[in-house]
């Protein structure tokens, strides 16, 4: 099980929220780039990264500090947050980032999300976060009506190949991952599923290791101390 350490950007600082309230925004770092570095030095291949602001205004607002940490280090960098267009995913994918993640359109402009597949094929990402099983749209400020199984299974029909899933009543909280719909998840789509929220031991990670996840976002639990990279690391392997 792969662990992608997450650095989640908003106005330009490396902040946490608690449950995807943006009045709960915490600094949780002071150099975006030094943390990234970091992360590469405790033995990570992967990163999550997320434009909070983007994903509140839907556009592109922090591409810079994502292109300046691909271009500066070795890892590979899974963006999310605002991309709404082809013009972003290939904005991104042509400067370094391995992989976009698709959220809101997923659910309000699916056609995006199977032409980008068509173009980028594995590149192509999409993100479900769900409140109570429903699906939460534009920065997790609207809730839809559509169940986070069924747009899974859809995004899997259209050609996708990974999926994150966070449940957002855990994401911040470090209360431990919702094992239970992530399990249904993974046994709903053959798609890879990547547990995002709520990881707080290196228990949670054993546990999602053992649902047979393909990956585990971990966030809150590294800025607090709760274990280092490397052992999160180790427990997925």
């Amino acid at each position: 099980m792969i662990i992608f350490p997450a650095i989640d950007i908003y106005d330009g600082q490396c902040v946490r929220l608690y449950k995807g309230d943006y009045s709960t925004a915490s600094k949780v770092a002071d150099s975006p780039l030094e943390t990234a570095r970091r992360f590469e030095m405790e033995g990570a291949a992967f990163l999550h990264m997320v434009d909070l602001n983007g994903a509140k205004e839907a556009k592109r607002v922090n591409g810079p500090i994502f292109e300046e940490i691909a271009a500066k280090t070795s890892l590979k960098i899974q963006v999310g947050g605002g991309i709404r267009s082809l013009e972003t995913c290939e904005y991104y994918l042509n400067r370094g980032i391995s992989r976009v993640i698709l959220g809101s359109v997923a659910v309000k402009n699916p056609t995006l999300v199977i032409e980008a597949v068509k173009q980028y094929g594995e590149r192509i990402v999409v993100g479900i976060d769900a409140r109570e099983g429903k699906v939460a749209c534009e920065g997790w400020l609207d809730t839809s009506d559509v169940n986070y199984i069924e747009l899974a299974k859809k995004m899997e029909s259209v050609g996708v190949k990974t999926i994150v899933f966070t449940d957002i009543s855990r994401d911040g909280t470090l209360s431990g991952p919702n094992l239970e719909q992530l399990n249904a998840m993974n046994k709903a789509v053959s798609c890879d599923v990547i547990a995002s929220g709520g990881v707080s031991s290196l228990e949670d990670l054993k546990a999602l290791k053992e649902l047979e996840l393909y990956g585990a976002i971990c966030g809150k639990s590294l800025y607090s101390g709760a274990f280092r990279l490397s052992e999160a690391i180790a427990a997925g392997r």
